[in-house]
């Protein structure tokens, strides 16, 4: 070996390269542990209406390390374990800032059971994904219900919006009105409820699929149950629908 120019350069080569990247280790690691670049300041971005401020401000309490050790992703992981807020986005400004941007869910509907008072309530967002949040009385019963299997929330919150816009013409009527509730049986049976009368069972999805069974409902109404005597004050009575036949559907009157 000590005779071949050839293997002397590589060897040279290699302990060279060796050595740079033991000090460019070096250097790293005395970079993040200088205190030369303190990490001053995290600034929150974002409309926060209701997270909570004391706890965005806990989970970033202890933050460690300096402008360029701070770890983003630890960040982020606190952050998301805060009631209310969905996405996180987290980024170093020079030279000693840490900006902090929040999503927060926007509330779309309760799932399971409706809570009573102000105490953490089972919940699904606009895009159909479930959340827990701090959620009074009055806030949750302004929301739909929706019930159904574990992991179904994005497809109720899916057919939720489906459902609604095939009902809208009956919102102009004394007994059609918004849905208030959607459940999903353990069978794949769908339920609806509407605010003013209307408990709609419409089966399961099978070689017609239950949105056109609701149509043809919707265009029966007028001469139908729109025929049906109401009264303009006190509690709404409640119909039955059963929409699982092929061509009709079935009324139990209030």
């Amino acid at each position: 070996m000590w005779d071949n120019p050839r293997l002397l350069n590589l060897a040279a080569n290699a302990l060279i390269g060796l050595a740079l990247l033991l000090f460019a280790a070096a250097a790293l690691q005395a970079l993040l542990r200088s205190p030369l670049f303190p990490l001053r300041e995290v600034v929150l971005r974002g409309d926060v209406i209701n997270a909570s401020r004391e706890e965005i401000a806990s989970a970033l309490d202890g933050l460690g390390g300096n402008f360029f050790s701070a770890d983003l992703a630890a960040v982020r992981g606190r952050l998301e374990q805060v009631g209310w807020v969905r996405q996180v986005d987290a980024r170093r400004v020079w030279p000693d800032r840490i900006e902090v941007r929040l999503e927060e869910h926007v509330a779309f509907a309760r799932w399971g059971q409706a809570a009573d008072g102000l105490q953490p309530s089972s919940l699904v967002n606009s895009y159909g994904e479930p959340f827990s949040a701090m959620l009074d009385a009055d806030e949750q019963a302004r929301l739909p219900l929706f019930a159904g299997p574990a992991g179904t929330e994005g497809e109720l919150a899916r057919r939720y919006r489906r459902f609604t816009e095939l009902l809208a013409p009956l919102g102009r009527v004394p007994e059609g009105g918004v849905l208030v509730s959607v459940v999903l049986t353990p069978r794949h049976a769908w339920r609806l409820r509407t605010a003013r009368g209307l408990d709609l069972e419409l089966g399961r999805d099978g070689a017609e699929p239950v949105e056109a069974r609701l149509a043809r409902f919707v265009a029966a109404y007028p001469e139908s149950i729109g025929r049906l005597p109401h009264t303009a004050a006190g509690p709404e009575p409640r119909h039955h629908v059963d929409l699982r036949y092929p061509n009709g559907f079935a009324l139990r009157v209030a």
